[in-house]
């Protein structure tokens, strides 16, 4: 995991501050939306100049940031 930290960088210059992959402009959300969609791996990498370490690199990146949420159920309400 250590390895794919670097390929992520979120720099308040480039889109926004989004995270994206280093060297490009293609934020993290692109690639996983893609990937939820349906698209290859084949198919991102071609479209966005990225590496399977990339695309790798994303979901990673999207798998620690939801780690870090607490979920809690909503109580119901009461009319």
């Amino acid at each position: 995991m250590a390895a794919m930290k670097p390929r992520i960088v979120i720099d308040s210059k480039i889109c926004h501050g989004k995270p994206v992959v280093r060297g490009t402009r293609t934020p993290v959300t692109v690639v996983l939306d893609h990937l939820a969609g349906g698209d290859s791996v084949e198919d991102i990498q071609r479209e966005y100049d990225l590496t399977l370490e990339d695309i790798r690199a994303c979901i990673a990146f999207a798998s620690e940031e939801i780690s870090r949420l607490i979920f809690q159920p909503l109580k119901a309400r009461t009319q």
